[in-house]
């Protein structure tokens, strides 16, 4: 199998991301624990101090050589195809809903945790679920068992040993609920085909169909008028315009004045 066939060069917005996890790493070797607590998603301090932050830069922390490497592996291998097809600012904006969402989804799980969740794995698993999404029958050979697997398949394996060892707990210091969160707001944001709609394009649509909805209240007013104007004619052609009350000949001039305007 042959990845980002025609493109020998890595994608901008991978190779940022990249760089970006890469300096906060080298960072957490130099200030120890202390960057960690601080930029880490520390759940309780997230919501009850206000540590929003800590939704975003969570994901360019890791607990290890090992953690970083399989993490940039998963980005470059997933992440760089995703890129071409996207583009950089969609790709960047998917990996960044997916990595948030993980960490919402973990806080709501784990409100009055104290422990600091690193690692861009939530948003990865977004990026793994849309490659899946997008190449579902595409085969992947695992390292792990040395094994070939379709790329759906592979994720729903992957989310539920998450769910499972989440629900049952594991002792193993991996945050499954933040992998899960990563890959449900993934699939949920490509089903609803959110990177495709921009908030311009939602306003546009939206004040459209509000034009429309006007349009067509003041042709039905008009036709509504239109035939009460028919039926005071119609008496007028019986009894003569003589006998037309007061109210029904000022009604007649009124309408007149408004049917005129509207055809100009």
């Amino acid at each position: 199998m042959r990845w980002g066939y025609g493109q020998s060069s890595m994608p901008e917005g991978t190779k940022i991301l990249l760089i970006a996890n890469g300096i906060g790493f080298f960072l957490q070797l130099l200030t120890g624990s202390v960057l960690t607590r601080f930029f880490g998603l520390v759940p309780r301090l997230a919501w009850s101090h206000l540590h929003i932050w800590q939704f975003v830069t969570y994901m360019f922390l890791h607990g290890g050589m090992m953690h970083i490497l399989v993490n940039m592996y998963m980005l470059w291998l997933f992440g760089s195809e995703i890129e071409r097809m996207w583009g950089q600012r969609a790709f960047l904006k998917y990996y960044f809903i997916a990595g948030i969402g993980a960490a919402l989804f973990y806080t709501l799980v784990n409100p009055f945790s104290s422990i600091p969740m690193i690692g861009a794995s939530g948003a990865l698993y977004g990026v793994l679920t849309a490659y899946a999404v997008t190449f579902p029958d595409r085969e992947l050979m695992l390292l792990f068992p040395p094994i070939r697997m379709k790329a759906r398949t592979l994720v729903i394996v992957y989310v539920c040993y998450d769910l499972m060892m989440g629900v049952f707990g594991s002792t193993d210091g991996v945050a499954h609920f933040a992998h899960l969160g990563g890959a449900l707001v993934g699939f949920l944001y490509l089903k609803q085909n959110w990177h495709s709609i921009s908030i311009r394009e939602t306003l546009i649509e939206w004040r459209r169909k509000r034009r429309m909805r006007v349009v067509r209240e003041k042709e039905e007013e008009m036709a509504k008028l239109r035939r009460l104007v028919d039926q005071i004619l119609d008496k007028a052609n019986d009894v003569g315009m003589d006998r037309l009350s007061r109210e029904e000949k000022q009604f007649l001039k009124k309408a007149s004045k408004i049917l005129n305007r509207n055809k100009s």
